[in-house]
């Protein structure tokens, strides 16, 4: 696929549902609209809730945990990561409502990260992440940077991309300004932790560029001078 956050999105929208029908929760509240927020559709950008129907539909890229049974990867362990038919039905039956947070208060990173300093103690990373300029934001894990990497090979869009539009919006930073960043770090290979994600995967290093380039499509990428760049980036554009 492509998208080693899978699981993690699989996880992220089937975990709460689970623990709010076992304890009869009525409401289960995210943080930030990642569509509206980081570059996805908007056409749900005026609504504080969604449907749980749309998160499979759309969120899930209609591929769902079953999928993987014809890898050999056995039901018993692919249930833990979506909700059943019982389950998807007990949500309705309860009443269970879901919103974003993002959408009642401006969602403004640069701010939250102060904000968390102030009140939390929160310390950002001593340098940049990789593939972008910022500290603070998507410290999570140690997949972050591939999940990034694999955007911009398959939409010419990496983090730094994500980052600078945000910082654009804010009024942070001048288009001209993200422009000079996205051309430095977009794309960086996120080298740091790359052993670690080999072995997380199980796969190997040539299994990997495998389906990196696999997801290289010919409207934004070309083979040039013995190696690949986009064709239209964002800094040649006039």
């Amino acid at each position: 696929m492509g998208d080693p956050f899978q699981p993690f999105i699989f996880g992220q929208y089937s975990a709460p549902f689970r623990v709010a029908i076992q304890y009869k929760i009525p409401l289960v509240f995210y943080g930030e609209d990642g569509e509206v927020e980081y570059g996805g559709a908007m056409e749900h950008a005026d609504r504080a809730s969604l449907e749980y129907d749309h998160f499979i539909a759309v969120r899930f890229s209609n591929i769902f945990p079953s999928s993987f049974e014809k890898f050999g990867i056995k039901k018993s362990e692919l249930d833990k990561y979506g909700l059943s038919i019982q389950e998807l039905n007990s949500i309705k039956d309860l009443g269970i409502k879901q919103y974003f947070f993002s959408y009642y208060h401006k969602w403004i990173p640069q701010e939250n990260y102060y904000y968390a300093v102030e009140k939390t103690g929160f310390e950002a990373n001593p340098v940049r992440n990789q593939g972008t300029f910022s500290k603070y934001a998507s410290l999570d894990d140690q997949l972050d940077g591939f999940h990034y990497y694999l955007s911009y090979i398959k939409f010419g869009l990496g983090r730094c991309t994500a980052d600078a539009a945000h910082e654009i919006r804010d009024g942070h930073i001048t288009r001209d300004e993200a422009t000079a960043l996205v051309k430095k770090y977009d794309g960086e290979f996120p080298i740091k932790y790359y052993q670690e994600f080999l072995k997380y995967c199980d796969i190997t290093e040539e299994e990997f560029n495998e389906v990196v380039d696999s997801w290289r499509g010919e409207n934004i990428w070309k083979f040039q001078n013995n190696e690949w760049i986009l064709k239209n980036p964002v800094w040649l554009e006039k």
